[in-house]
């Protein structure tokens, strides 16, 4: 019994410095070790950082230009919702990751912070991993259409900051995500 609590306490630990130490190649070989693994602990949670950093994108809008306000452009979109256990972007959200990249690439002095979160089922650690991998996944389309390293940053928050209360589909999708957070 004390060997497993020791056990799930190092798991949590790699979970959290996988967490803490940005984005590389390394952290996603810790990411897919610890991802499928049904261990339930709880309590991964620094407390450092707030959701309000993530917001859905009114806050941090009301500090960029117009078009961040404006429902028609894709830039007033902050939030990339996703499948159940998936960390691939949706077509739909496509063009939405387009324009932020864009926009990043053409103001190289801007940072995000790319917050992923998944919804309550699974375990801390499996939930940590998801919300990781769906943040890499926007960052890869990032990168890939120009946006600089520099410019981007990866948390997972997995299910700790949930958007959502509830314990029912409605309220899952709602927190299976990666949210834009601009700096």
């Amino acid at each position: 019994m004390k060997f497993k609590h020791i056990n799930m306490l190092g798991l949590a630990m790699a979970a959290v410095l996988v967490v803490g130490c940005g984005s590389d190649e390394a952290d996603t070989a810790t990411t897919d070790a610890t991802l499928g693994t049904d261990a339930s602990t709880s309590g991964i949670n620094d407390g450092s950082l707030s959701g309000s950093q993530f917001g859905s994108g009114n806050n941090s809008a009301s500090r960029l230009g117009p078009e961040f306000s404006d429902p028609n452009n894709p830039l007033s979109k902050q939030t990339i919702y996703f499948e159940l256990d998936s960390s691939q972007v949706k077509q739909e959200y496509v063009p939405v990751v387009a324009a932020h990249a864009n926009y990043l690439a053409s103001h190289p002095s801007q940072r995000v912070i790319l917050a992923g979160n998944a919804d309550e089922r699974g375990s801390s650690e499996y939930n940590i991993a998801l919300g990781e991998q769906r943040a890499k996944a926007v960052e890869r389309m990032m990168r890939t259409q120009g946006v600089n390293a520099s410019q981007l940053e990866i948390v997972s928050y997995g299910e700790e900051k949930p958007a959502v209360a509830g314990h029912n589909e409605s309220a899952w999708s709602m927190n299976r995500r990666v949210e834009v957070g601009y700096q």
